[in-house]
């Protein structure tokens, strides 16, 4: 790839971190509107128990994260060959259907499966998006790197999800889906613009990529994103029920909740990529202390309108700041499955979704 100027470069970075953005929004609007979506298409269960419709309805949240899940590792193993470029815009164009399917589904099954199929693309966009950002940056940056591809996933917290679920509650939540299939089509006319040609791996196989399994090390990050984020998700789930009926605000209320968890996110996010590029292991090992205590406050202090605020925003910035030394702890030991590696993080962290939203 030729050298390429500043302006290039951030320009291009901005291109996938819209991506993340996008996905971000996509994967987390349902948390706050989840009362909307169980009201409209589970209605006799709603009149008959709100609760209950709400735990139903926390499968599209499941469905979306069990995507991820079966589709980083089966997409990353593939699609290592191919150009990168094309590879993020074909992944884009994949999320834009899935949205759009997501607003059109008539029942509340086929919403759940078109969730599932739209989640498919969510971790090799970030598996690759980061390859092509390490490149973009240069060696020795490759945690900030990473952090930057999610740097759009954390401000979708921030604007993105408040923004869109305030849409959803006024005009309906299929029209808050419609909202972020925009996002994913400007996407990917962005990264076919802005982001430079890059080959694909011509030596990668699908048995290369699949022997990063064969690694201890590889499992057992993938079991700490797993297993520790599944805390995350079980709060960032239920925000919305957690906000009205634990701390006593009304609806209204949810979108500033959802903004403080946010830049709870967004700052974590910048300080955990720093970290990683110092010592994966140790901030691992640090952050997921103060992710514990974070969530011990929360469950103190969220009677209250300022104890819940600052819980999340302590849940928010603890949680962000572990995903770049995550991934980067993966791409150090997955040996030359990079693209397996930095997907399949991923995987673990909305595995981590799928359990906690369901426990």
């Amino acid at each position: 790839m030729p050298a390429l100027s500043p302006t290039r470069v951030r320009l291009a970075l901005l291109a996938l971190a819209l991506g993340g953005f996008g996905i971000g929004t996509t994967e987390f609007v349902a948390m706050g509107l989840l009362p909307d979506i169980a009201r409209d298409l589970l209605p006799e269960l709603y009149a008959q128990d709100p609760d209950a419709a709400l735990a139903r309805a926390g499968m599209v949240i499941s469905a979306y994260a069990a995507g991820v899940v079966v589709g980083a590792p089966t997409i990353a193993a593939v699609a290592s060959r191919f150009p990168r470029r094309t590879l993020l815009a074909v992944l884009a164009a994949l999320f834009t259907v899935g949205t759009l399917a997501s607003a059109a589904a008539p029942t509340f099954e086929l919403v759940v499966v078109a969730r599932f199929a739209a989640a498919l693309p969510h971790g090799a966009y970030f598996g690759i998006a980061a390859l092509v950002a390490a490149d973009l940056m240069g060696p020795g940056r490759r945690g900030r790197a990473v952090a930057f591809v999610l740097t759009g996933l954390t401000i979708a917290n921030v604007i993105g999800v408040p923004t869109v679920t305030f849409l959803g509650q006024q005009a309906g939540w299929r029209v808050a889906y419609v909202a972020v299939a925009l996002i994913f089509a400007a996407t990917t006319a962005a990264i076919l613009v802005l982001v430079p040609w890059q080959a694909g791996d011509p030596h990668a196989t699908v048995r290369r990529e699949l022997s990063a399994f064969s690694r201890p090390a590889v499992w057992f990050a993938l079991l700490t994103g797993a297993i520790g984020f599944g805390g995350f998700f079980a709060v960032y789930s239920y925000v919305s029920p957690l906000a009205t009926e634990v701390t006593g605000t009304s609806e209204g209320f949810v979108p500033l909740a959802l903004v403080t968890l946010g830049l709870g996110m967004t700052a974590g996010n910048a300080v955990g990529g720093r970290l990683a590029d110092r010592d994966p292991m140790r901030a691992i090992l640090t952050m997921f202390g103060a992710f514990a205590a974070a969530l011990i406050a929360l469950a103190i202090a969220s009677g209250t309108v300022p104890g819940l605020l600052a819980g999340l925003f302590l849940v928010g910035a603890s949680a962000a700041a572990l995903s770049p030394a995550i991934q980067t702890r993966l791409m150090d030991v997955a040996s030359e499955s990079q693209t397996m590696a930095a997907a399949v993080n991923h995987s673990a962290l909305n595995l981590g979704n799928s359990l906690g939203a369901a426990l």
